[in-house]
């Protein structure tokens, strides 16, 4: 997950982060992008990853922090940093683990911007009312033709530019793609874009 400390471009940054899923190299990569985007956009980023090597990762793509979510005390400690003001934006790969805690880091008119979830969950209402909070689900598949088009331009031109660059991770022969699916099965976390090679 990514926290953000600011709501400026929030709309055009979150559409930018979900458009990743339409470029090959980038379909496991909304995390990073979203590091990438929001530092590029001026934005404060805090990001959370499972290992050490991922942790690094987070922090070379632009977070200044990084907490790892395999530790119990992890939500704890984002809270003593964030202090009484709180996380203004979350954005969330694992909505249907990691909502109900995320409504409880929220600053005041804070928001839960969901990109990714793989279930339902059970959350408590009163933990958005108490700040007037919201929860905003996001989709490449509802953008406009014309929504996608700045996105894809404001993309290119962060590449062109060289602030956003995809993480490669391991690379794979096409034959080998049964294997890779395994892998990404039962890895511990993700350290960039798996990439299937068919040359």
């Amino acid at each position: 997950m990514v926290y953000c400390h600011d709501k400026i471009i929030l709309e055009t940054l979150l559409l930018l982060i979900t458009i990743f899923a339409v470029f090959p190299l980038f379909v496991s990569q909304v995390g990073i992008a979203a590091c990438q985007l929001a530092r590029a956009y001026g934005l404060k980023v805090w990001g959370t990853a499972g290992t050490e090597k991922g942790m690094n990762l987070v922090l070379k793509n632009g977070a200044c922090r990084v907490f790892n979510h395999r530790k119990s005390d992890y939500l704890a400690e984002i809270k003593k940093i964030a202090g009484a003001q709180g996380i203004d934006v979350i954005i969330e790969m694992l909505a249907n683990v990691n909502l109900a805690n995320d409504l409880q880091l929220l600053s005041r008119g804070g928001r839960v911007m969901i990109v990714g979830s793989r279930g339902p969950i059970e959350i408590n209402p009163r933990d958005l009312m108490g700040n007037e909070s919201s929860i905003i689900g996001i989709t490449l598949f509802s953008a406009s033709k014309e929504e996608m088009h700045i996105c894809a331009m404001a993309i290119l031109a962060g590449i062109e530019a060289g602030w956003l660059k995809p993480a490669v991770g391991p690379e794979y022969p096409l034959e080998k793609a049964a294997e890779a699916h395994k892998d990404i099965i039962h890895s511990q976390g993700a350290l960039g874009k798996m990439v299937l090679l068919t040359c």
